[in-house]
């Protein structure tokens, strides 16, 4: 079996991806990569890599002998509105070296992740359709819809196997918030652990679609184990496990830790949610290749707060040592 490239592995969905696909693998057939000297997972080999430079990404896939990318480097919706023209370099330039690199290669499969950045006003709030008006409005949902375009259009034109998902807003305990919309309530379930005060950047009622990590790391692999002939949508499969706004999830996390308080002092990320839908329809994704989310939004609290605690713990004792 040829090897496995995790492009972006110390981001917070390549973080638990990589171990996930060690666990599907073996340590031995699993590469990690990013743009910092180290990764985060010393057990496996990783090569520092920046994906806008092709020529340094084709020397790894021959020299690793890869078979299969899993590319998440990527500018986020809000830096991406900070600095647009890195976040389109980055997005874009990324996005076309790889698909490139595994066309001459020839690669067996490219995991690539769009986002829900990728609808916009015109798109239906409730119950986004996976096929319908998209008009993002940021740097990164442009980048996104842009994206999907040109891996349909390298599938088509080279017969390339390429699989993408709108991801939802994403919660992981694992890696700290990377610079998106929906990292508030990353924000807030810290916070919680670790008592300290809490200020939302949305406002108490903006509700958004929603997944944890869990979930989309197993979405994401059962995808890519999909049988080909099984997927009938073109593009990125919309995907969602549940949808929630800060209010909502502030008093969940209550329950748990009464003294948790929280405030709401939007700024211009509020624009950018506000063009967002309050909830996916992901119907293609159940049809095609039975998605099911895992976690009720309460067992998402229970666990990152279980975790968390845990971190602080291992925290507090290496500060002792």
């Amino acid at each position: 079996m040829k090897k496995v490239l995790v492009i972006g592995a110390n981001g917070q969905i390549g973080t638990e991806l990589a171990t996930a696909l060690v666990k599907l693998h073996g340590a031995k057939q699993v590469v990690t990569s990013d743009i910092q000297p180290a990764g985060k997972h010393p057990e496996l080999a990783y090569e520092t890599l920046d994906v806008t430079d092709a020529k340094r990404l084709a020397e790894v896939v021959s020299r690793h002998d890869i078979g299969e990318i899993y590319h998440l480097a990527a500018a986020l919706s809000a830096k991406g509105e900070e600095h647009p023209e890195w976040a389109w370099n980055l997005n874009m330039t990324g996005l076309l070296n790889v698909l490139e690199v595994a066309r001459q290669a020839k690669l067996s499969k490219v995991f690539w992740p769009s986002s829900i950045a990728a609808f916009g006003p015109s798109t239906p709030r409730d119950n986004a359709p996976q096929i319908g008006p998209m008009d993002p409005k940021t740097v990164y949902g442009i980048s996104k819809l842009a994206g999907e375009h040109w891996c349909t259009w390298y599938a088509e034109k080279y017969g390339m196997d390429i699989r993408s998902l709108r991801y939802p807003g994403l919660i992981s305990y694992s890696a700290e918030p990377g610079g998106g919309t929906t990292d508030y309530a990353i924000q807030a379930l810290f916070s919680a652990a670790d008592g300290s005060a809490f200020t939302s950047f949305l406002g108490e009622e903006s509700t958004l679609p929603m997944m944890y990590m869990d979930d989309a790391v197993r979405a994401t692999i059962e995808l890519m184990s999909a049988p080909k002939e099984n997927l009938k949508t073109a593009g990125s499969y919309n995907l969602a496990a549940w949808s929630f706004s800060p209010r909502e999830l502030v008093a969940i996390i209550q329950q748990r830790v009464p003294t948790f308080q929280a405030a709401y002092k939007p700024d211009f990320r509020q624009g950018i949610a506000d063009a967002w839908p309050r909830s996916i329809d992901d119907s293609s994704a159940r049809a095609e290749w039975a998605w099911r989310p895992a976690y009720s939004l309460s067992e998402m609290v229970d666990d990152m707060l279980t975790h968390l605690a845990g971190r602080k713990a291992v925290s507090q004792e290496k500060q002792v040592a």
